[in-house]
């Protein structure tokens, strides 16, 4: 009785609904300004980028605005961003290597971490509304497995949940929509998102300036920035077995 209760209550709290309306207004709202506000031209080569050619082709059209309208292809960037967080559409890694060619290391780590920080707490909502069904069909085994370790180290959540954002273990777009299915308080995946998203952030920020010579995507994650992304993530979890020992008899 307890859980039919529990399962037939709305999932989102009233200020869960209110924040999710105003990214959607903002989204929209900011899209608008910006298709307001930019000059009459031809904008055709405005799209998602599916290769390192594309990319290279939005780049160079891009710089041509960004210094007379910086704060409308921010705005337009930062949207575009969270979309694609929100509704798991591939590509951001190009994203991230934009913001790099057109606003360099520092301004850029800013951006992507800000843009996937809010891209992902959209997408958390979303699913902790929608995204059982869609979790439980595409993802079960992966499921299973992250429900287990959060259960077992619910003491000590955010040092895993910033290992997991540091390190490849687990996909970035499962992290997102499984969390709040397996529940991940939203406090501690705020957290784990934005300071585990920086390292690898800087990481492909830091490519996308010199994206001339980039042949492939390969090339971001050679053994050493993989082997270093690594060592961050152990380094995230230290204090907890650190702690776990000390406690054992």
């Amino acid at each position: 009785m307890e859980k039919a209760r529990k399962t037939s209550k709305f999932p989102l709290s009233s200020l869960e609904v209110a924040g999710a309306c105003t990214v959607v207004l903002g989204f929209g709202l900011g899209l608008l300004c910006v298709y307001l506000t930019m000059p009459e031209s031809d904008y055709s080569f405005l799209k998602l980028p599916r290769t390192l050619k594309d990319l290279r082709i939005l780049r160079d059209q891009l710089e041509n605005y960004t210094s007379d309208y910086t704060i409308q292809v921010l705005v337009g960037y930062c949207m575009v961003y969270i979309f694609m967080q929100t509704f798991m559409i591939p590509g951001t890694i190009f994203m991230s290597l934009l913001a790099g060619a057109l606003f360099g290391v520092l301004k850029g780590v800013a951006l992507v971490v800000f843009a996937a920080t809010a891209g992902a707490s959209s997408c958390y909502f979303l699913s902790k509304l929608i995204g059982r069904p869609l979790v439980f069909s595409l993802w079960p085994d992966k499921l299973s497995f992250f429900q287990a370790q959060v259960a077992k180290r619910r003491e000590s959540l955010l040092n895993y949940m910033l290992f997991l954002r540091v390190t490849p273990t687990l996909p970035n777009t499962f992290i997102n929509v499984a969390s709040p299915i397996v529940d991940v308080p939203y406090h501690i995946f705020f957290l784990a998102t934005f300071l585990g998203l920086i390292p690898a952030s800087f990481v492909t920020v830091r490519a996308g300036i010199a994206l001339g010579e980039l042949r492939s995507l390969e090339d971001l994650y050679d053994f050493q920035s993989i082997a270093t992304l690594f060592l961050i993530g152990i380094v995230s979890v230290t204090p907890t077995v650190m702690s776990k020992s000390k406690t054992e008899p």
